[in-house]
């Protein structure tokens, strides 16, 4: 679900995987849901996932599923994928 403003009180944090080329993704505890955003737009709003949806894409892109380019031939398999 996508909501159109931040909500008050949430602590959002910037991955500890973003990139130094404004390529970021902030997360935050919303309650039963977890929060993901754009750093650089946080006024466009976010993204709402139960846990288990959150969980489920954070191993897709560990397993680099989501890219529309394909897997980076440049970065090894993560463990347990190849």
């Amino acid at each position: 679900m996508t909501t159109p403003r931040a909500r008050p009180g949430a602590r959002w944090r910037k991955s500890v995987r973003s990139s130094g080329e404004g390529q970021c993704v902030e997360v935050a505890s919303l309650g039963g849901a977890i929060g993901v955003r754009d750093s650089k737009a946080p006024a466009a709003g976010h993204l709402a996932l139960s846990p288990a949806v959150f969980a489920e894409l954070v191993e897709r892109v560990r397993r680099d599923e989501l890219d529309p380019a394909g897997p980076d031939p440049a970065r090894p398999a993560p463990a347990g994928t190849g």
